[in-house]
């Protein structure tokens, strides 16, 4: 949820941009319904509805979020709107009940109150006593359809597959050696070692997974045989393609093998293409492989973990000449999207199953585990993965690269009392060295951080001299500091390339500007000239803010879709009455 300051801190912004661009899954601005007080309630219901099913969240009304000029899009809500009458209405009018709270925001435009309606996390489904509801998916209310319904369902623990109990003896249907492999996958990552040393069965309940004797789904997936998982899991199943083209493969593994001997077993098939890369230091060379096996690791074993095993669909890895790509059937619960993964709570569709596993050490529950897959990327200097949702399957791709040996020896020699660089600054390092500058709004949706949060992040860096702060107030952007950027660059100082870059950016818009003057031809917009510098939406302000004062030639843009910079000469100006 947001806060009134944090709101607050939006609003300026406004004036160059629509509300909409700010929204969130736990944000939305919506305008007042003056026409129907009504219609306005009934807004209301519906959006707490909404943010409740998605996690809770903020819902500002009185601003229209299609709307660019903060005067033209903050209307208000009218003084005479009672609190309590809200309250009231979204408590009578759901099910399970739902209190919002809510705040006023007083500004000097429109009616001078803006109304904030704060929905804290809960229980859902929540719908209307109708049984209407809607679920915040990313910036948009989805309808509450029966497949979302049983994604809420799963995230609830309310229908988790995996502690289901399979009947029957327990010990018939445990593979030996799935469970020696466990045990090894375990102590590698120091679980206790008084659980491992259990007999079967005992350490199996003693992970919870054992019921009465028998085994659920999830200690068929920890330690089953494979005709009890073929048997009792039909939708359980991993396939691994090393791909020759984009289209056809000339290796093919299929398994149905229980978490352990699969994840060692992929990892083996793996290795023959993931490639050493050799870097020299001093006397020493150190071989580090394409695709850090880390992140392997984690990535497998959060596919198996969060695959939806109710439907049949294998765990597919397949292995490119450039990029490496691991999927998994069911897609994000929780409200987490790829665009908010990085520092998102976890939210497991397999409870016990994950549960089991945070005991043996080998999956996280402090949102670490997607920090530390980007981390082994840029600590080599690495673009980090990419991570996509594609209907109801993820899908993580790893390209392939080279390592740095720059950014690699500076990581490798921080002193042991300087602090440990968090995956926000890994992410912001990596980015100046590609595109030598960030702005607060850049660094906040490249970190998945609120711009409050990632300006502190930047003052840290700035504090210990790994960035530089330029420009001022709206237009304050940063780079790297001279040192940094010499030291970790590949093709020398970047300052002077970045400033070589802008001045040539310069130069070539006012070029353009000029000759679709001399043609009669309209200007420039936002859009086009950042199709032409390859700069982003921040950059192309401070570019033209720059051009402008050094050419006064150049108007304003105005505001709205039809904005424009245009270029009038002397000659154009003049009066074509004067004598």
């Amino acid at each position: 949820m947001r806060t009134v300051d944090q709101i607050s801190g939006i609003l300026p912004a406004l004036e160059h941009f629509i509300a909409d661009s700010f929204e969130d899954q736990d944000l939305d601005f919506k305008q007042w319904d003056e026409s129907s007080i009504d219609d306005a309630i009934d807004l209301v219901v519906k959006m707490a509805i909404c943010m409740a099913n998605g996690g809770g969240g903020t819902v500002v009304f009185g601003i229209a979020d299609k709307v660019i000029g903060r005067t033209m899009a903050i209307k208000g809500v009218p003084l005479s709107i009672d609190i309590n009458r809200l309250k009231l209405a979204v408590y009578d009018e759901t099910d399970p009940k739902i209190t919002p709270e809510f705040q006023d925001l007083f500004v000097p435009e429109g009616t001078g109150r803006l109304l904030l309606m704060q929905i804290h996390p809960g229980m859902p489904p929540y719908t209307d006593t109708k049984g209407r509801g809607t679920i915040r998916v990313g910036k948009d209310c989805k309808p509450l359809t029966g497949t979302m319904r049983r994604k809420i369902s799963a995230e609830t623990g309310e229908t988790d597959y995996s502690a289901e109990v399979i009947p029957g003896d327990a010990i018939s249907k445990i593979s030996p050696s799935a469970m020696e492999r466990l045990r090894q996958i375990a102590r590698a990552e120091h679980a206790p070692e008084d659980l491992l040393h259990l007999s079967d069965v005992e350490l199996l309940s003693s992970l919870g997974v054992v019921s009465s004797g028998s085994l659920t789904r999830a200690g068929l997936i920890l330690g089953g045989t494979e005709e009890a998982i073929r048997a009792h899991i039909p939708g359980y199943v991993w396939t691994f393609l090393h791909m020759r083209t984009d289209t056809d493969y000339d290796v093919r593994v299929d398994q149905t093998t229980a978490i352990p001997p699969s994840i060692l077993r992929i990892e083996e098939l793996i290795t023959p293409y993931n490639t050493v890369d050799t870097t020299q230091d001093g006397m020493h060379e150190y071989e580090y492989p394409i695709y850090p096996t880390r992140a392997i690791r984690e990535v497998l074993m959060n596919a198996f973990c969060h695959a939806d095993f109710r439907r049949a669909g294998p765990i597919m890895v397949k292995v490119f000449q450039t990029r490496v790509e691991i999927s998994n059937h069911g897609g994000f619960i929780g409200g987490i999207t790829p665009d908010n993964i990085l520092h998102h709570t976890p939210t497991p569709r397999n409870h016990l199953l994950v549960a089991a596993l945070i005991k043996l050490h080998l999956v996280n529950r402090s949102s670490l585990g997607i920090p530390r897959i980007f981390s082994a990327f840029l600590m080599e200097g690495k673009e980090p993965p990419i991570i996509e949702e594609s209907g109801e399957s993820v899908r993580v791709i790893f390209r392939a690269q080279m390592i740095s040996p720059y950014m690699r020896s500076y990581i490798a020699e921080r002193s042991p009392d300087e602090r440990v660089f968090s995956v926000d600054d890994l992410l912001l390092i990596h980015h100046l060295l590609r595109h030598q500058e960030i702005d607060t709004a850049g660094a906040s949706h490249l970190c998945q951080r609120s711009e409050g949060d990632v300006k502190e992040i930047l003052n840290t860096l700035e504090s210990e001299r790994i960035v530089q702060r330029r420009g001022t107030g709206k237009g304050t952007y940063w780079s790297l500091s001279p040192a940094l950027s010499r030291r970790l660059s590949e093709s020398g100082p970047t300052e002077h390339k970045r400033r070589i870059d802008w001045e040539v950016a310069k130069t070539r818009v006012l070029s353009i500007l000029k000759e679709r003057e001399e043609q009669g031809m309209e200007g420039l917009s936002n859009q086009d000239i950042r199709q032409i510098t390859l700069f982003d939406r921040h950059q192309v302000f401070r570019l033209m803010n720059e051009l402008r004062q050094e050419n006064p030639e150049i108007s304003e843009p105005g505001k709205g879709k039809g904005a424009r910079y245009e270029y009038h000469s002397q000659e154009g100006n003049a009066d074509p009455h004067a004598q």
